[in-house]
């Protein structure tokens, strides 16, 4: 049997199209880059998949994120910068995570 391959991302690029889509996870350089320059990327795995499946998906992990963080009593953000640079509104962010 094939090993399965396991990675880490810090960065993700979502594809959509009529009939599936494409997850690419990434991961940043390890190396500082001059001002101005964008930094390296690596692409480390690629997921293709139907769009009922991303829907799927998405709903059972926005599930299993609110159930965990109500059982831990804690809440995770991201920086005011993370959301500027997603382009979500402060105020999306909060009524999405609302239980």
């Amino acid at each position: 049997m094939a090993e399965v391959p396991d990675v880490y991302a810090d960065q993700f690029q979502l594809n959509l199209g009529p009939l599936g889509c494409t997850l690419n996870f990434q991961v940043s350089g390890a190396n500082p880059v001059a001002p101005g320059s964008p930094p390296p990327i690596e692409r480390v795995a690629t997921i293709r998949l139907s769009l009922q499946h991303l829907k799927a998906m998405a709903f059972i992990l926005h599930k299993q994120i609110v159930g965990y963080e109500a059982q831990a009593q804690l809440s995770t953000g991201l920086p005011v910068d993370v959301l500027r640079v997603l382009q979500i509104r402060q105020e999306d962010w909060e009524a999405f995570w609302r239980p």
